[in-house]
């Protein structure tokens, strides 16, 4: 008979509230994981937020076969809620959001109470002189242009979760 705390317990001993649910109508990720976890023994958690539903899933997927946690928000409104509700390891945030509120503004509201690190991705080239006025350092705040290899993000993504304190 399952319950609510078995249901948000990770491999390994490690629990989280962290939603294994999909925002937005991608479909959730979360399988047994082997080699990216914390010293405490939990998963390391992404938010990926990325309006373009397939892009979404091949990303996730792709991330979930390396062994991270990951949530989907297909929009900023719904990555907005799920930053209220628990703050990932890592943010994969793109400023291209389509609707009312962009990837900028999802940023900014993570900001306000939060220095979690964020891999920022966008077509537009003119996102590095933006990205250094925010004054932070690239392990904290860097980004990724769009198009780019899969293999490319996942490597940025092993090297800021590395390099930030946990």
């Amino acid at each position: 008979m399952p319950d609510d705390a078995a249901t948000n317990t990770q491999p390994g001993g490690g629990h989280s509230s962290f939603k294994k649910t999909t925002l937005g109508g991608a479909r959730g990720f979360t399988q047994s994981l082997h080699t990216y976890v914390k010293e405490s023994g939990t998963l390391q958690r992404i938010l990926l937020v990325e309006d373009d539903v397939s892009l979404a899933n091949l990303e996730a997927d792709m991330l979930n076969s390396r062994g991270y946690a990951v949530s989907i928000a297909t929009s900023g409104e719904m990555a907005i809620m799920a930053l209220h509700q628990d703050i990932p390891d890592l943010v994969l945030l793109d400023l291209d959001l389509s609707g009312a509120t962009t990837g900028w503004d999802v940023f900014k509201v993570l900001r306000s109470y939060s220095s979690a690190p964020v891999l920022l991705t966008s077509a537009e080239s003119a996102i590095r002189s933006s990205i250094r006025m925010q004054g932070e350092p690239r392990s904290t705040l860097d980004h990724l242009p769009k198009p780019y290899p899969l293999q490319a993000l996942l490597k940025r993504i092993e090297r800021m979760l590395a390099i930030t304190p946990q």
